[in-house]
């Protein structure tokens, strides 16, 4: 079959396009969320570290050493905050085995490392740096460390990261609103089209009408040659048949009247040959003619209906072998086909059953893909090798001469079911026979 049908779940191009824009919006949220906060510490840290070289410049230059080599401070700090007890800013000193700090630690001193950071007074986590340097009159160097709490930095830092997830995650919902009304306006003419198509197919428009964006107008104007080039060829077809129609009607009477004077023998040779001619002709015609309606992209059918009206019939014709239908089709089940084309195909299969079953036949749908229904004909009768199955399809085939037809209506149903883009199945059934499974489209919503 040469069908395209829509997978279960694809998504559209509107939810293609809104779920890129959410994706790219979430990762740049989530990357600006990490990296600004990061660099705003990186920033705030490299801030206080300049302050603090600054007092480690100044607590260098105090430093000194009295004449019982007793290290201190010569002179007062700039900043009052070394002589508050637990301020935040702490200042460290150690020569050999002499230590000095600032009245702001107290009787407390600054522990840890680079690696795990720095702990003050009170548990406070430090911002530290620290310095090597000789005195002249020492032969060991001195070790200073300046220090300063981040708590306070840290807690701004925080205030500063759920301001920026908060103006973020209103920035990201913003943009992901605006742009799902920009794709719904963009594709707008998309849907303005689908809407066309489908007055076309329920035959209330013979084109497709309105003003369309310039990247689409050239699909709209070949669509439209395509649909009027279709209507001219059904209308030629229609054309066509009429003309032939009325240019074999004379020939025929007169072959129908010649043959009614021949003698006995020769008329029973005859007759059948022109009564077969004429219904091959009233059909094909009668196809054409069929062809050239002009809704036929509108065609809608209920199948259950149709197989009672048709078993009706057939009942009567083949009374004698006392058969039963079983129609276990819903009533609502629908097809895209039209009235006649389906009678043509369900009944070809359903008295293919009649002709073959032993005592039953049943007509029932089975499981189909999407937009499409599978109907199933089978019987109880002799069936068909597998191996013959496909061949019985071509046109001419018949696999039983003593059987009256023309072998023709296998593959009238075959080519039916191809021009609407189904198919037709042959295979064995479980009760022995024929199993006929004749896949059609359904109606488009």
């Amino acid at each position: 079959m040469r069908v395209n049908k829509r997978k279960k779940g694809q998504p559209s191009i509107r939810n293609r396009l809104l779920s890129a824009a959410a994706i790219w919006l979430l990762a740049i949220t989530l990357t600006a969320g990490y990296l600004v906060p990061s660099f705003i510490k990186s920033y705030l840290i490299d801030q206080e570290k300049t302050q603090l070289y600054l007092y480690l410049d100044q607590i260098t230059a105090l430093v000194d050493i009295d004449e019982h080599g007793r290290v201190f401070l010569d002179g007062r700090l700039s900043n009052p905050r070394f002589n508050s007890p637990y301020s935040g800013l702490y200042w460290s000193l150690n020569l050999n085995n002499q230590h000095l700090r600032s009245r702001s630690l107290w009787d407390t001193t600054i522990s840890g490392s680079n690696e795990d950071g720095f702990e003050g007074p009170n548990k406070q986590s430090l911002i530290v740096v620290k310095r090597k340097f000789l005195l002249p009159d020492s032969d060991y160097p001195v070790e200073l460390s300046v220090a300063i709490n981040q708590d306070r930095l840290l807690k701004t830092l925080q205030q500063l990261t759920r301001g920026l997830w908060l103006i973020l995650t209103i920035m990201a919902i913003g943009i992901l609103t605006l742009t799902t009304l920009q794709v719904s306006w963009s594709l707008w003419p998309l849907r303005k089209l689908r809407r066309n198509l489908k007055l076309v197919r329920e035959g209330h428009s013979t084109e497709l009408t309105g003003l369309y964006p310039v990247e689409i107008q050239p699909v709209i104007d070949d669509l439209n040659a395509l649909l009027f080039h279709y209507q001219e060829l059904l209308l030629r077809a229609r054309n066509h048949s009429g003309n032939l129609s009325h240019a074999l009607k004379t020939p025929i009477a007169i072959l129908n009247n010649e043959v009614a004077l021949l003698d006995e023998p020769t008329k029973d040779k005859l007759v059948p040959a022109l009564q077969q001619l004429q219904q091959h002709i009233d059909y094909h015609l009668g196809r054409a003619r069929m062809a050239g309606a002009v809704n036929i992209l509108a065609a809608k059918t209920a199948v259950s209906s149709r197989v009672d009206a048709i078993s009706l019939a057939m009942d009567k014709v083949y009374a004698n072998r006392k058969l039963i239908l079983v129609n276990e089709l819903d009533s609502n089940v629908m097809v895209a086909v039209e009235s006649s084309d389906l009678d043509e195909m369900i009944g070809n299969l359903i008295e293919n059953s009649y002709k073959w079953a032993n005592s039953l036949i049943r007509v029932y749908q089975e499981s189909s893909q999407s937009g499409q229904i599978t109907l199933v004909i089978e019987d109880d009768g002799i069936g068909i090798a597998e191996e013959k199955c496909k061949q019985v399809l071509n046109r001419g085939v018949r696999l039983d001469e003593s059987t009256p037809g023309t072998g023709l209506g296998l593959n009238i149903v075959n080519e039916l079911a191809h021009s609407y883009r189904g198919d037709l199945i042959l295979s064995k059934s479980q009760r022995g026979g024929l199993k006929a499974s004749l896949i059609l489209p359904i109606p488009r919503k």
